[in-house]
């Protein structure tokens, strides 16, 4: 097998950059070396994809020794548990320190007392075939599903990176009372971008450990990055409940490791496929900890939380990097999780999450919270495909990972831009957005879009869902999903009809004041949201059919293609809505009468005189039933509730398989 030098640099690379980022403290020479560095990771992720399209599209095991890789990670693992502990001690939060201690002790005593015990894998006599067939001493391991999450990462995080340097400069423009440490922002950034390429190109859970660790504390950095009280709190908040699920990820590869003696995370797929009772542990105990990175109830709030950071850390944490960890490793077992258990415990928490965060989100003006609850409410229903483990499922939860990254990168950038023009993210403030801020609008509608209305990327996954669950039987499941797509339709409506609202300030234009190199990643997002759309079906033919192929031995036939082609078409006349709307209104502008009120109206269709005289401001709202449905109403008992579920499942899972 050759080897392939773009696999460590996409790695190593980002890690470089971030070093330069932090040193290079001249904000001109910054953002060249920003740029650059974004267009490099960028063309380094289309070249793997390349190189490995040319390679036959085969599955590419690579990296076997690496001796020297391996104690460095084990170094930079150390390192971070010393990071952590001495911020931990710094802030008083001294407890959290030792969910970094335990696990990062637990891998050191592994791998310096017992990974020199394990033989070799084949040589078992007790193995099937299916396994030995695998390569289990491999740490790179590449297929369809890798490439396209290095994809994700690599163009979607790169353009996150480009907005960031132009949306920074604006943001500290208007928040002077926060210290201007962009040098550092951008360095986790790229270091961000690094650990995930490290996480979806490991093969050895020993690597995967550690780059969930890397993630865990670069999002902790990012979301603390302001070092104000709330940011502070939120910051340790993300960080605990990632490291707790870091400690079930701990315990699940020692347990399998020290028993199996191989840490291949396909031998253990594989093993579990086959009902070995080692392998079903330590896949619950894996899978319990990707709930905590998709920010899956009861560990929703940290992704909540998160939000206080600048808006190229939510855009990231939110489509291409953190929660998208979650969903890769869930996915990777889906196969191994498909009528057990633990898929049982999956898709409950999963289908559930959807349900109650659709419901929250319904509560949410502040648009930033909006995304931030129909983030957790579309990973909940990707969960849900993973624990079904179905091909059907699958190719749905494929199809929402790859709309969910374009689109909620591109709504949460408008959104950032939107506050710096409008100083305001309130959805009731984005009334006519698509007139006063046209190209913000025009953006932000192709987002929802991706999002909501496009029936190949939500609806059509949510039907595919829907029918795996009635066809297992699985009649919970079946509620979640249709009640939960009901509510999404509730809060992407009322969105959607403020942008195209005819508004009174029509004549009044008001200043975009978004930097070119955030317009430059924004456009780059819509017009690959479109080609997404109009290119659905070919998508789906040459790549997610033959990825889930690969995964479960057959393909998923969930539409006939004349059926996409025909959905194409419409949701392709979807995206002239916001184009009619505006041309319609440049063209009355002149000639429009004021509205009817219940007085006279004053002429600026915002307020009227009534039969006493006296001038009455006219309100135009949305309904948002904060005291039924608020996170405050249902977050805790929520919480309380799947906790409790996993704990029970989790007993159950355990106990069986010992007996």
């Amino acid at each position: 097998m050759m080897e392939m030098p773009v696999v460590p640099f996409l790695i190593i690379f980002p890690v470089v950059m971030a070093c330069l980022m932090y040193v290079a403290r001249a904000e001109n020479v910054r953002r060249v070396l920003a740029f650059c560095g974004a267009i490099v990771i960028m063309g380094a992720s289309i070249v793997l994809a390349v190189q490995w399209f040319m390679n036959g599209k085969e599955v590419m095991t690579l990296y076997h020794e690496t001796e020297v890789a391996d104690h460095c990670i084990l170094v930079a693992e150390i390192l971070l548990m010393c990071v952590v502990t001495f911020l931990s001690f710094k802030y008083r939060k001294y407890w959290i320190s030792l969910l970094s201690i335990f696990p990062t002790c637990a891998m050191v005593w592994y791998e310096l007392a017992e990974s020199g015990k394990n033989q070799q894998f084949l040589l078992r006599s007790n193995i099937s075939a299916s396994v030995a067939a695998i390569d289990p001493a491999c740490h790179i391991y590449i297929d369809r599903l890798t490439i396209l999450m290095c994809l994700i990462i690599g163009i979607i995080g790169g353009l996150i990176a480009i907005y960031a340097i132009g949306y920074m400069q604006g943001y500290h423009n208007h928040h002077k009372d926060v210290e201007n440490r962009s040098h550092y922002f951008m360095m986790i950034l790229f270091l961000f971008l690094g650990a995930m390429y490290g996480f979806v190109l490991s093969e050895s859970l020993l690597w995967i450990d550690f780059f969930w660790e890397l993630t865990s504390v670069c999002s902790f950095l990012l979301i603390g990055y302001t070092r104000e009280k709330e940011a502070v709190h939120n910051s340790f908040r993300a960080l605990w409940m990632n490291l707790f699920g870091g400690c079930a990820l701990a315990v699940g590869i020692i347990y399998f490791a020290i028993s199996e003696r191989t840490v291949s995370l396909h031998v253990l797929v594989k093993m579990g496929e086959e009902g070995n009772n080692i392998a079903t542990i330590a896949i619950a105990l894996i899978a319990f900890a990707a709930l905590t990175k998709a920010a899956q109830l009861p560990f929703s709030t940290w992704l909540i939380g998160a939000m206080v950071a600048p808006t190229p850390s939510s855009a990231l944490l939110h489509s291409a990097t953190m929660v998208k960890a979650g969903i890769y490793v869930l996915f990777r077992l889906s196969p191994a999780m498909h009528g057990t258990t633990t898929g049982t415990m999956i898709a409950f928490v999963g289908g559930f999450t959807f349900l109650i965060t659709s419901l929250m989100a319904i509560a949410q003006s502040d648009g930033k919270k909006v995304l931030a609850f129909s983030t957790i409410s579309n990973l909940g229903l990707m969960v849900a495909c993973a624990g079904v483990g179905h091909p059907e499922t699958i190719w749905a939860g494929v199809f929402l990972m790859i709309f969910h990254a374009i689109s909620k990168s591109l709504l949460f950038q408008d959104v950032g831009a939107t506050e710096n023009s409008l100083h305001s993210r309130d959805v009731e403030d984005m009334h006519g957005l698509i007139y006063i801020l046209p190209r913000l609008g025009m953006f932000m509608f192709i987002g929802i879009a991706g999002m909501f209305l496009a029936p190949f990327g939500m609806l059509i996954s949510k039907w595919s869902a829907l029918r795996a669950s009635v066809d297992e039987r699985n009649i919970i499941l079946v509620l979640f999903i249709v009640f939960g797509s009901a509510t999404t339709s509730l809060y992407w409506t009322k969105w959607m009809g403020k942008l195209v609202s005819h508004t009174h300030l029509t004549e009044a234009k008001m200043n975009d004041v978004t930097k070119p190199t955030e317009m430059i990643s924004l456009s780059v997002h819509a017009v690959m949201m479109v080609l997404l759309c109009m290119l659905f079906p070919l998508l789906s033919t040459i790549y997610v059919s033959p990825l889930i192929k690969d995964m479960f031995g057959e393909a998923a036939g969930v539409l006939p293609d004349n059926i996409l082609i025909m959905l194409v078409a419409i949701i392709l006349l979807v995206f002239a809505v916001p184009i009619i709307s505006f041309v319609y209104s440049r063209k009355m502008t002149f000639n429009r009468k004021g509205a009817y009120m219940n007085g006279v109206n004053t002429g600026d269709d915002r307020s009227f005189v009534d039969s006493f005289g006296e001038r009455k401001t006219l309100w135009l709202s949305n309904h948002y039933y904060k005291d039924l449905v608020g996170s405050r109403k249902l977050m805790k008992p929520s919480q309380i509730f799947t906790l409790s579920v996993l704990i029970v499942m989790l007993v159950i899972i355990i106990g069986g398989a010992i007996v």
